[in-house]
């Protein structure tokens, strides 16, 4: 056989770009830093692995885009939980009624819910994407999609795999905004934890967020309940009381009565396998009625129809009711009336990281300054998602990420004492 002396094809040139600011991830943080970073004359590239940016921001308002919510400034903020203390400073800067102005301004007139929630009108996030990239090109933004960053070169200048071969970057400043880990498939994967951690940030592991919790189900109340909610309740944990609703899945159970409590299921779930909720069946009626309504003679009818008409407890309530306590219980009426107030619910481990709706853990508080600059990497800079915060749905979360990307761009101002915008021309 002859040597094969085929010559090796040869590599595509490596292309460079040279920037003010270079963002990369296009969610929310990221949208929302270029806005205000090109808005006092700064050159903005933002890179997205994605073939288009806000992908999440879609999905998020396919059911009515949940923008933040209208509830007195003190309980908004009591629900970052520990990252209040960081987290404060840039949601005072752009809280709820400024993100409405913002939305506004955009053509997106927003309303308030019945629960507090806020969404735009249109009940859909398309119509403000489109105004807001209109707005970003305007300004002079440059969107570079299917540009995944891989990193920084030797010589400490971002890299990108590009279709049409690699890219390397040099910017002023860097601001990352690249989501935490749930839904993949929209662009977010956590890749950038092992890229910061080599350079020394200190990462808290990601994990699944307003996310579903498993209980081990009979197979008959999977069959006939998983996809049926169940509502109103008032669940309990420890010291946390909440009251909403939720779903009987497959696995176990979701819902935002369940995303509300989640940081501290994972918590009981990391340190005993298991965590006990105490789910209130009846919270519009007090036990002592309850009591009294149960021990009413039910004659010849059926217990389903006596708990039907004397607790209203009727279809998924019922279903998880016998599937929760045992027939001693459902015969005895002070029982059954302790029970229904206070139903033991068993969850054992959280959903998935992919099917969650968010993340918590990401870039440590510890590892940025209060300008959101990384500490170990001057000149580079973190917003949104990636950022160690536990945010429930509800509006909290797109909160966090707008102001964390407001707040970042204005540290990228700050720290290159950019007003005149002649002084990088």
């Amino acid at each position: 056989m002859p040597e094969d002396r085929r010559e090796p094809e040869p590599q595509p040139a490596t292309a460079r770009i040279e920037t003010d600011v270079a963002i990369i991830g296009g969610g929310p943080a990221g949208l929302m830093a270029a806005e205000v970073l090109s808005a006092h004359g700064l050159r903005v590239h933002l890179f997205d692995a994605m073939p288009s940016v806000g992908r999440k921001l879609l999905m998020a308002g396919k059911s009515g885009l949940n923008l933040t919510h209208a509830e007195p400034m003190a309980d908004f903020l009591g629900r970052y939980g520990d990252a209040l203390g960081w987290l404060k400073p840039a949601i005072d800067a752009f809280p709820p009624g400024a993100l409405r102005a913002w939305a506004d301004n955009l053509g997106a007139e927003t309303f308030v819910g019945s629960s507090g929630k806020v969404f735009p009108k249109a009940m859909k996030a398309s119509p403000l994407l489109r105004a807001w990239l209109r707005q970003l090109n305007d300004q002079g933004v440059t969107i570079l999609p299917r540009h995944r960053w891989t990193g920084w070169t030797k010589t400490g200048v971002l890299a990108f795999e590009t279709s049409t071969g690699p890219l390397e970057v040099t910017a002023k400043a860097t601001l990352l905004a690249l989501g935490g880990a749930s839904w993949p498939r929209l662009g977010s994967d956590g890749t950038w934890q092992r890229l910061l951690a080599e350079r020394g940030v200190e990462i808290a592991p990601l994990v699944a967020s307003n996310c579903g919790f498993d209980v081990d189900w009979s197979p008959y109340l999977v069959e006939r309940f998983a996809g049926q909610p169940v509502r109103p309740v008032r669940m309990t944990l420890a010291d946390k009381t909440v009251d909403g609703e939720f779903v009987i899945t497959r696995h176990g159970v979701e819902g935002n009565a369940i995303y509300r409590l989640g940081p501290e299921i994972r918590r009981r779930i990391d340190e005993t396998g298991s965590a006990d909720i105490l789910v209130d069946l009846c919270p519009d009626r007090d036990l002592e009625r309850l009591q009294r309504e149960l021990s009413q003679p039910r004659g010849r009818q059926s217990l389903a129809n006596h708990l039907r008409k004397r607790a209203g407890i009727a279809g998924a309530k019922a279903a998880l009711l016998r599937e929760c306590v045992s027939a001693e219980i459902l015969q005895d009426p002070h029982q059954l009336a302790h029970s229904l107030k206070a139903l033991r619910l068993r969850l054992v481990r959280s959903r998935p990281i992919e099917e969650a709706i968010s993340t918590a853990g990401g870039v440590a508080a510890s590892a940025f300054d209060d300008t959101f600059q990384l500490l170990a990497l001057p000149g580079v800079f973190v917003a949104g998602e990636m950022l160690g915060f536990d945010a429930p749905t509800g509006g909290y979360l797109l909160t966090a990420c707008l102001a964390t990307g407001h707040a970042a761009a204005n540290g990228i101002l700050d720290g290159l004492a950019c007003i005149d915008r002649d002084e990088f021309r």
